[in-house]
């Protein structure tokens, strides 16, 4: 499943709402405000990621599709973010640090694996940073 602005589907439309200008600078408030419902755990680590990335940070990208082994289940998750200016790279920079290591908390799912796969480093006209991330995602249970 590629993930599409575009579409409407429920799913979609937390992503949106969550990621909106609005929830990033007033979280808890409005549009994107957090729901007592639980929150399908694509959008879970979208959060996740939104919030390691910083205020920096912006969602180019989202891949999802399925994964099993003989004895586990799961998703792989591609999420591409963009980093702009000075600012940016610097938190593009820390991002790549501290991903690998980060400790997840997703309900019902365990992070098994989170890697940087690709970054892009342009630096005119304008600095920028794209990174490429994968994730694998298991069933807890």
């Amino acid at each position: 499943m590629r993930f599409d602005f575009r579409t409407s589907n429920d799913i979609d439309a937390q992503r949106v709402a969550l990621f909106s200008p609005a929830a990033r600078l007033n979280p808890g408030k409005g549009v994107g405000a957090p729901r007592a419902r639980v929150r399908h755990p694509s959008v879970q680590l979208l959060d996740a990621v939104m919030r390691l990335a910083g205020e920096h940070g912006e969602l180019i990208s989202h891949g999802e599709r399925p994964w099993a082994s003989a004895t586990f289940h799961g998703t792989r998750h591609t999420i591409t973010l963009l980093f702009n200016g000075k600012d940016g790279a610097a938190a593009a920079d820390e991002f790549v640090t501290v991903l690998p290591e980060h400790e997840f908390t997703i309900r019902g799912q365990l992070v098994a694996d989170a890697v940087v796969a690709e970054v892009t480093h342009v630096t005119l006209p304008v600095e920028r940073m794209v990174v490429e991330a994968e994730f694998l995602l298991l069933a807890d249970g």
